[in-house]
């Protein structure tokens, strides 16, 4: 039997990839998988998440539709978002990020066309054979809830990593909640937070060629001894 990777190594290891090999993971490791997230925790284990996983000739209807929602401007989000709403160190950070990310795949920041097709291969799920979709009920102002579901995508992200795959959680699927709901007949009641698309990671890419640095603990951490 293979030895298990570390828990520390795979934490480390994790990281957002932006080009997936076409090759489908098996049936028998997704389910692992999300086996694996299923442990995750949640308020008074309400356990509220809701994930549709989408393969196949599904996953291709569905980006076909996700793109032609884009080109029509039918964006239809069910919890606002907006890095203008960004400020001061974290404002820096996602610049840093958008950066670093087009200065790996060579676009330059003038290059808007080019830019806005790196933004599209978004709802083609940076060629990910599968995209899990997270829904959830809204309870209240559904801040408890969304962070079920964030508890829920860092277990699942984690275990893509030590099962050798990757995977990205993508805020932009959000955008077309409707779309979404519509192409896969879920229930309207459920909100969408995020996507996360998964797979293989293509290491060749040079969009997985770099990495963004964390925070020192300091700017996030205080410590209260006494």
């Amino acid at each position: 039997m293979p030895q298990s990777p570390l828990f520390h190594d795979v934490v480390r290891d994790r990281h957002s990839v932006r080009r997936f090999l076409p090759t489908p993971v098996s049936d028998a490791v997704i389910r692992r998988v999300v086996e694996d997230a299923q442990h995750a925790p949640s308020n008074c284990n309400t356990q509220p998440w809701q994930v549709h996983i989408v393969s196949g000739g599904a996953r291709d209807t569905l980006s076909q539709a996700l793109l032609a929602a884009d080109e029509a401007g039918r964006w239809t989000p069910d919890f606002s978002f907006a890095t203008a709403d960004f400020h001061g160190i974290y404002s820096e950070r996602s610049r840093a990020q958008g950066a670093a990310y087009y200065q790996a795949i060579g676009v330059s920041r003038d290059a808007f066309d080019e830019r806005r097709t790196a933004s599209l291969f978004n709802l083609e799920f940076f060629g990910a054979p599968h995209v899990a979709l997270l829904f959830m009920p809204a309870f209240g102002d559904s801040v408890r809830v969304a962070g079920d579901i964030g508890m829920y995508a860092q277990t699942f992200l984690l275990s893509l990593t030590a099962h050798g795959l990757g995977g990205i959680p993508q805020t932009m699927l959000g955008f077309y909640a409707e779309t979404i709901r519509e192409s896969l007949g879920i229930d309207p009641s459920l909100k969408m937070l995020f996507g996360i698309s998964f797979g293989y990671p293509d290491e060749s890419s040079d969009a997985n060629s770099y990495r963004i640095g964390k925070a020192p603990l300091e700017e996030s951490v205080t410590f209260h001894w006494q």
